[in-house]
């Protein structure tokens, strides 16, 4: 099993290049600034979300807490991705 810090290492990276990806569109005017907007709220509120849950660990359930908790992260990453591809 990963580390917390690898986790939110992890998390953290794969967030900053969404956000990253959002203001690029942004100052390059090609999708609508209110979604990206939009996107880049979610962004944050998503990787806050994410990294909390990880500083407050269910006792006794690690493993399968952690399990579940990266399944969340892949699902919420590659739903946001898909959302910038169509802005």
């Amino acid at each position: 099993m990963s580390s917390r810090r690898k986790l939110k290492k992890d998390i953290k990276k794969a967030f900053g290049e969404l956000f990253a990806d959002c203001v690029t569109l942004n100052m390059c005017h090609q999708a609508d600034e209110k979604k990206i907007a939009e996107l880049m709220t979610q962004t944050l509120a998503t990787y806050t979300d994410l990294i909390s849950r990880i500083s407050h660990t269910e006792k006794g359930r690690e493993r399968a807490f952690y399990h579940k908790l990266r399944e969340e992260f892949v699902i919420a990453f590659n739903k946001i991705s898909e959302e910038i591809i169509k802005a």
